[in-house]
């Protein structure tokens, strides 16, 4: 149902003041094509303005009526877009938001730029694709493939790989043309060893309070004089993804391990929950992200959000990490290739395409049908395009991450 739809619905008004749309179109975009979520830090939203107006004076009521059923009429993007507007109206409008808006493990829906670093939903992967534009740069959309989506497709994520000496860096940023450390589009980067047997995986933001006790968290603080004193950059190790040496130079797929120190393994037992951040900072004073163009094209924008995280861990013991591995596929004689069964969402044959799966850690066990399930599952259906499908309890940039390592040479590893 149309924004404006809703109003008059509820409000049992013909004409419906058109103030909050103006307001929306200028400082979100809705008036545009489409867009993806990516934060700003330079502009500031007149909360005075809009605080006085009508709008922030409306019965919590029948606000909370309002946006449960846009949140619920528009499910897919970019309509899903009028759910952030109403978030960036007002304070009390962001705190109903708050109250309606779940997580994507709830509901499956990616809507804020904190949803991208949320576990994904239980019972059906969130289903994305990479496409590799050059050697160098990488992008994530949110869609079946390039084809179905077309120009609805959302950009989530995009990544630049830039080569060193002794490494590779993977900076990942929520917008396509900016990736600097510095910016409030950062996100955290996928850093490689020398021989490309070993990745680490950096998130910007401290991780929540983890079950895990006894990992020392690696933390890289960049000069003060590049950052904003109110947000120091730091990088911290969330995840390692490690690729067994082929010393023999036999031929055959990869085999890998992920090591994932904020997850631990209990999240995928009964009862257990995954560290989730949350999608709003208690203090609702900030704004929310803006809408940007997929081209990178800055639109006018809302002030910046700054989230806090918080760990849903229940129990608050120490637990081993989670630890992925990629399903070992099988030999098919006819075809002379090694196969694995990825539901149709892989069409071309490529030593990049893996599934990973839950495995026994030291100490602790995993139930036989978490170890079947497909955690994540990557491949290639076409000229630099893959598809990428996640779910709990992996995040979007988690995903992302492991996927990208797969991009970078190996010649200790193929």
């Amino acid at each position: 149902m149309p924004f404006k739809s809703i109003f008059r619905d509820l409000m049992g008004k013909n004409g419906v003041d058109n103030k909050l749309n103006q307001l929306v179109e200028q400082k979100c975009g809705v008036g545009y094509g489409n867009f993806h979520l990516t934060p700003e830090g330079s502009s500031s939203f007149p909360n005075a303005l809009v605080q006085e107006s009508l709008w922030a004076n409306l019965p919590p009521e029948l606000l909370l009526d309002i946006i449960g059923r846009i949140d619920a009429s528009e499910t897919t993007w970019p309509a899903r877009r009028a759910v952030v507007s109403c978030a960036a109206v007002c304070k009390s409008w962001r705190e109903i938001t708050r109250e309606v808006i779940r997580t994507p493990e709830e509901c499956g829906l990616l809507t804020f730029p904190m949803a991208l670093k949320q576990p994904g939903p239980r019972d059906s992967p969130i289903q994305c694709f990479i496409r590799r534009e050059r050697e160098t740069s990488y992008r994530l959309y949110l869609g079946l493939s390039p084809a179905l989506s077309g120009e609805a497709s959302k950009l989530l994520l995009a990544a630049k790989r830039i080569r060193k000496a002794t490494k590779t860096d993977f900076l990942i940023s929520l917008a396509g043309n900016d990736f600097s450390q510095t910016s409030d589009n950062y996100a955290g980067k996928l850093r490689s060893n020398f021989f490309g047997s070993k990745f680490f995986i950096h998130d910007c933001r401290p991780p929540c309070n983890s079950a895990i006790q006894s990992h020392g968290w690696s933390r890289k603080r960049i000069s003060a004089k590049r950052v904003a004193p109110r947000l120091p950059i730091c990088n911290y190790k969330v995840a390692t993804v490690a690729y067994e040496l082929n010393v023999l130079r036999t031929r055959g797929p990869r085999r890998m391990n992920c090591t994932m120190h904020t997850i631990p393994i209990s999240a995928i037992q009964e009862g257990g929950t995954a560290p989730t951040p949350e999608t709003f900072s208690h203090g609702l004073d900030e704004a929310l992200s803006p809408l940007t163009a997929p081209g990178g094209r800055k639109e006018k924008s809302v002030s910046n959000c700054i989230f806090q995280t918080k760990s849903k861990d229940l129990t608050g013991n120490s637990s081993e990490p989670l630890i992925l591995k990629n399903k070992i596929p099988r030999w098919h004689e006819q075809l002379q290739c090694w196969c694995l069964n990825f539901r149709g969402r892989v069409t071309v044959a490529s030593v990049k395409n893996f599934q990973l799966v839950a495995t026994c850690g030291p100490s602790e066990s995993v139930p036989a049908s978490e170890q079947e399930k497909v955690i994540l599952q990557f491949g290639k259906i076409g000229k630099d395009i893959f598809t990428m499908d996640y779910q709990y309890p992996l995040s979007a940039f988690q995903a992302f991450a492991i996927c990208l390592s797969s991009f970078d040479t190996k010649p200790a590893c193929e």
